[in-house]
């Protein structure tokens, strides 16, 4: 208890700002920019809105010391584990929170279990237990993680809670990357207020000056401050943003369970019973459709005798086995070479994939890590219309992706990256790499060849994608100054001349 008259040490949540606070934005105020914006703008899944962003504090500083009705302290699984949060709220509620954890008998990763505050200001003490990260079980800790999330704000839910303070749930000692976390938290948490919103009032995210830049830089993607804001995060979301509810997907083990299996799912009305019941539906439904062996299947692939049906659902099976490996492996060494990654739009409004030709090191990395990588970035990407920029500028023979990887590549990913690629811009193109890309679009790939575009200086690129768009090299622009002079951006001519 803080002496009389003393300035209390804890902090109100009250009193903090708000993040839809911390930003103004001439499109808030403007119901017919707005309006204009939204006709035209592709949206977000997570939408600009005014009152969940009022509802949600980013705060630097201990959230021992916030005074709201539920604080969230990170542990192991005995509520045990000494980390600079735990110790923070052990040594502020006093002794009695001690014993009042033996009674809870532990806590399993992902669940949510609740004490007193004792000598806090928090009148309640939700304890949790994030998951170890291991690379080879990604898929395990994202789902573990999301469940700590979840569990903290359901248990808030059921109790009334009108405020929770969240420390990040991860622990150094756990191994979480950083920033996978925060992705995990600030999904979760917006599904969350999306539709239990009435029921609590402010959620703060208390962080440490290490963690501050990282929830700076991803908030704006969940909760965006304004359109404008929500329309240039948009292309930064990752490739799983999860359910409604914001949990992980993984569309490989999504199993579809139909109430009434043998009936047609769009009948609503029960047919009359006896024999003149329509039988035709039997045999439709999942069940009946499993697929045989898959050893025959294949056989009669290599004869030529499966249907083109069949050759698709075949192709889409073999794209899922490679998107399954992809997300499960460590890809970290190819992610560093930095050789392909999302930058702006072009001036149709479609994403834009840089590919760096230098940046590949075809001879000293294993390529199909290499396809891996693709996948995995592009999966999402994908979805929707996009553009490739691929920088030819200074490749050696140790950076030329041979036609046999391009053909493979080619060959395993799915139909909506062919059906989506609008454009690809070669730069600073070689005599060599014309012709070789001419054999390979006309005797290797089919539909690739009209989608090809050589260009030479950057001065081309940017009729089709603006400088602003783009984050180029800087060897890229180097290069290309030297080779065809310094870019000067045009302006209107002055109405004095």
């Amino acid at each position: 208890m803080d002496p009389l008259g003393a300035p209390s040490q804890f902090v109100d949540v009250d009193t903090l700002p708000s993040w839809g606070d911390s930003w103004e934005d001439e499109l808030d105020t403007s119901d017919t920019a707005a309006e204009t914006f939204q006709e035209n703008t592709i949206r977000s899944p997570f939408l600009y809105n005014k009152n969940i962003n009022g509802k949600v504090v980013l705060w630097k500083g201990d959230v021992a010391l916030l005074n709201c009705t539920a604080i969230v302290n990170t542990s192991n699984e005995n509520l045990t584990d000494k980390n600079p949060v735990s110790e923070s709220i052990f040594m502020l509620a006093g002794p009695d929170l001690k014993e009042d954890l033996h009674k809870l008998k532990g806590c399993r990763t992902g669940e949510a279990k609740l004490t007193k505050g004792f000598n806090l200001a928090a009148r309640f003490i939700i304890h949790t237990v994030g998951p170890k990260y291991k690379s080879r079980y990604r898929t395990a800790a994202e789902s573990s993680l999301y469940s700590c999330y979840r569990n903290v704000l359901q248990l808030a839910k059921e109790q009334s809670m009108s405020s929770v303070g969240f420390c990040v749930i991860n622990s150094a000692k756990r191994g979480y990357p950083l920033e996978d976390a925060t992705h995990i938290a600030l999904r979760t948490v917006r599904r969350f207020l999306e539709i239990h919103g009435e029921t609590i009032e402010k959620v703060v995210f208390a962080v440490s000056e290490l963690e501050e830049a990282t929830y700076q830089k991803l908030l704006p993607l969940y909760f965006p401050r304004s359109l404008k804001e929500e329309c240039r995060s948009l292309p930064y979301l990752p490739a799983d943003i999860g359910n409604a509810e914001g949990e992980p997907v993984v569309p490989e083990r999504q199993i579809r369970i139909s109430e009434k299996p043998g009936a047609p799912e769009d009948s609503q009305e029960e047919e009359a019973e006896g024999l003149g019941v329509d039988l035709s539906f039997i045999g439709s439904h999942a069940f009946a459709r499993m697929e045989g062996d898959i050893d025959k299947q294949r056989r009669l692939i290599l004869q030529g005798q499966l249907s083109e049906a069949a050759l698709q659902k075949q192709h889409q099976r073999n794209y899922n086995r490679w998107l399954c490996q992809a997300r499960s492996e460590d890809l970290s060494d190819i992610a560093s070479l930095k050789a392909l990654y999302q930058t702006g739009v072009d001036n149709c409004g479609r994403t834009v994939m840089v590919v760096v030709g230098r940046n590949i090191p075809v001879t000293l990395i294993d390529m199909d890590k290499a396809l891996l990588y693709f996948i995995h970035v592009m999966d999402h990407i994908a979805v929707k219309e996009y553009v490739l920029v691929y920088f030819h500028t200074l490749t050696s023979e140790y950076n030329h992706l041979d036609s046999d990887f391009l053909k493979k590549l080619y060959d395993v990913v799915d139909v909506k990256y062919k059906r989506n690629l609008k454009a690809v811009y070669f730069v600073h193109p070689t005599f060599r790499s014309k012709v070789s890309t001419w054999f390979f679009t006309t005797f290797s790939v089919s539909g690739l060849k009209d989608k090809i575009h050589h260009v030479d200086s950057l001065h081309q690129l940017f009729s089709a994608i603006s400088p602003e768009q783009i984050d180029f090299p800087p060897f890229v622009l180097e290069y290309d100054a030297r080779e065809n002079g310094p870019y000067y951006p045009s302006y209107p001519p002055s109405p004095d001349l």
